[in-house]
């Protein structure tokens, strides 16, 4: 097993490397609906992850980023299970305004945070041990192309699901948050809009023939926001509303778009049936409202083993000499959930530390890069 100081010696050689990767994906536009850059990065990482000895294959999508999978000794036996994602929220030409930069320890651009930083970690800190024969724990990675938008053209969450059967734990390295908090829960998202159909007219000659769509959508907007259960852990957003085309005309149509969070996928089917009913009732008469789901994401579920893989990261902590870490629960979704859902006890956010991710300020704490890679590196030494 390699020491403490081992490890701080060989990640300190391993730094300008580690930081010239991070910038080269960064510098990729990969937002989840730019298939060429998602597929840009993933054919990066096959590389880095060959050189090391990993076995790899993609899974091809036409319309999402492939998936890349890595696998690494005997599969048939227990393993270690690593995931994550290399989209981004960001559109394209971002990079290109906002590229890789470092400034007073924290770097910033897209997806720095989320998550280029911790794939990064995780295959320096696999390429240090593998160099120095480790050979503990076969391991797998999975890193998925579309997850910022739920895998809604990707079959990546069954993917998931089957790749993890069989794991001893996982580790997923989304955003590492910067009050040392690990996820381990995580809500589950289901995403649906209501589109209104009702019917155009003009306001000064002919307004009693008008049925606005706006109107009955705006009884149903507040409908919709009245299901909010916060003892339930249920919670309801109304995000974009659209409609009407000018002031002076009933508007024929509207829509709007809508995130449900929650802590048990159970509750689905009754939730479900209570949006049915909102979009059956009418307020306006002739109007007509269509219900349809756009993704859902799973709960990630805290496991019996959760805890006891908790206690081992602890420990990894303490003998590291970093700060003590607490359980995190999250209201974000990742495919975390989809790890759990297959039974395997699963840590998120193991990541690089930083803050506003999915923003123009999001950034990254740069040390927190070498850190969390002499973590892992540790952490697969004692699990």
């Amino acid at each position: 097993m390699l020491s403490k100081a081992e490890l701080e010696q060989l990640i300190a050689k391993e730094q300008e490397k580690m930081l010239s990767l991070w910038q080269e994906l960064v510098n990729v536009d990969c937002g989840s609906s730019y298939k060429e850059g998602v597929d840009q990065v993933a054919n990066r990482l096959e590389k880095e992850m060959q050189k090391i000895g990993l076995t790899t294959r993609q899974l091809p999508y036409a319309e999402a980023g492939n998936m890349l999978i890595a696998e690494y000794g005997d599969m048939s036996k227990p393993f270690i299970f690593l995931t994550g994602h290399m989209d981004t929220v960001f559109s394209k030409g971002t990079a290109a305004k906002r590229p890789f930069t470092i400034k007073d320890g924290k770097a910033y651009g897209p997806g720095v945070l989320d998550m280029k930083g911790g794939i990064v970690l995780m295959l320096t800190a696999l390429k240090i041990l593998l160099e120095h024969g480790y050979d503990k724990h076969p391991f797998k990675i999975v890193l998925a192309g579309d997850e910022e938008i739920a895998h809604p053209k990707s079959k990546a969450a069954e993917v998931i699901m089957q790749e993890a059967k069989g794991a001893l734990a996982a580790f997923n390295f989304e955003t590492g948050f910067v009050d040392g908090g690990i996820v381990t829960s995580r809500k589950g998202r289901l995403e649906f809009a209501l589109e209104v159909y009702g019917r155009a007219a003009h306001v000064g000659n002919d307004p009693e023939n008008g049925r606005s769509a706006i109107k009955e959508i705006a009884h149903k907007l507040l409908d919709i926001e009245a299901l909010t259960d916060w003892e339930q852990g249920i919670n309801l957003n109304v995000g974009v509303i659209e409609g009407g085309t000018v002031c002076n005309a009933t508007p024929a149509y509207a829509k709007i778009t809508c995130d449900m969070r929650y802590v048990d996928y159970s509750c689905l089917p009754e939730m479900k049936a209570k949006l049915e009913a909102i979009a059956a009732k009418q307020y306006v008469p002739d109007t007509k409202t269509v219900l349809s789901y756009v993704t859902d994401m799973r709960e990630m579920k805290v496991l019996p083993g959760t805890e006891q893989l908790f206690a081992l990261v602890t420990d990894a902590t303490a003998e590291m000499g970093l700060p003590k870490p607490y359980q995190k629960a999250v209201g974000g979704g990742s495919d975390s959930a989809y790890t759990t859902a297959a039974g395997v006890p699963t840590l998120c956010a193991m990541g690089v530390q930083g803050g506003r991710n999915h923003t123009a300020e999001e950034f990254a704490v740069v040390e927190t890069l070498f850190e969390r890679c002499r973590l892992f590196a540790h952490i697969m030494q004692k699990i």
